[in-house]
């Protein structure tokens, strides 16, 4: 299954369609551990890093248990896991040293495709911190977007391939979402149209249908199995106790 996300025209009624997640295979218990000593000065959760799948992992590289969230930024349901989870998740297991989280993109749409290319524009450092920001205002700027009008739509699709990112981002005001978050126009103009950026975040969706098995978003992997829960922090965070011991 392949989306031709350069084809950003027909994008209103694209929002409407994040999957919940499906069943998939058990997780198996792993070994308890204890408590790995972050660098002088910091906590693990300062730590994030970009992994050689092109997602960012915030927490100890070498931590016994490795939770990896595929995910949506227009997507419902990991907007609730976010904001019932991020805080809990980072304080209580990514600090201690013994569970690190990585979250990949999964793009549903072609919004999806440009709200990446500018939440990862700063760098990771600033990566899981936009994400969550993002989650917690997607009502917001989630909204222009379902009130494209069809010339709207028609211009974004008339434009050169390489700059209909772009576009769909300055139409909907996502650029000045990110902008009074720190990420001058300049820059946001780069990454919207690197193809190089664009075609990992296309690539990692490949990967994560092919080799994970993922069907919908939230999706969770933990020490390499997907977990076979429904994807809500109520569920999820008794997988991660018992992985970690």
């Amino acid at each position: 299954m392949r989306i031709d996300f350069r084809m950003a025209a027909a994008v209103a009624g694209l929002v409407a369609l994040a999957a919940c997640n499906k069943k998939a295979e058990e997780p198996a218990p792993q070994a308890k551990t204890g408590a790995v000593e972050a660098p002088a000065g910091t906590d693990w959760s300062e730590t994030i890093s970009l992994t050689p799948e092109g997602g960012y992992l915030m927490g100890n590289p070498g931590a016994p248990a490795k939770l990896v969230e595929y995910a949506s930024l227009t997507c419902p349901h990991c907007r609730d896991f976010s904001r019932d989870a991020a805080v809990t998740l980072r304080d209580n297991y990514v600090k201690s040293g013994k569970l690190s989280w990585e979250f990949r993109s999964f793009p549903l749409n072609p919004i999806d495709v440009a709200a990446t290319l500018l939440a990862t524009c700063q760098g990771p450092a600033l990566v899981f911190n936009l994400v969550e920001q993002s989650y917690v205002e997607q009502d917001k700027w989630v909204l222009p977007f379902q009130k494209l009008t069809k010339e709207q739509q028609a211009q974004i699709g008339a434009m050169p391939e390489s700059q209909q990112f772009l576009g769909l981002a300055k139409v909907g005001g996502l650029d000045g979402f990110y902008r009074v978050r720190g990420l001058p126009a300049a820059k946001a103009e780069a990454c919207l149209t690197d193809k190089a950026k664009i075609d990992a975040i296309v690539a990692m969706r490949d990967r994560g249908i092919k080799e994970d098995k993922v069907e919908g978003t939230p999706t969770f992997i933990l020490n390499g199995e997907k977990v076979d829960e429904p994807p809500t922090w109520t569920a999820i965070e008794p997988v991660i106790r018992k992985a970690i011991g």
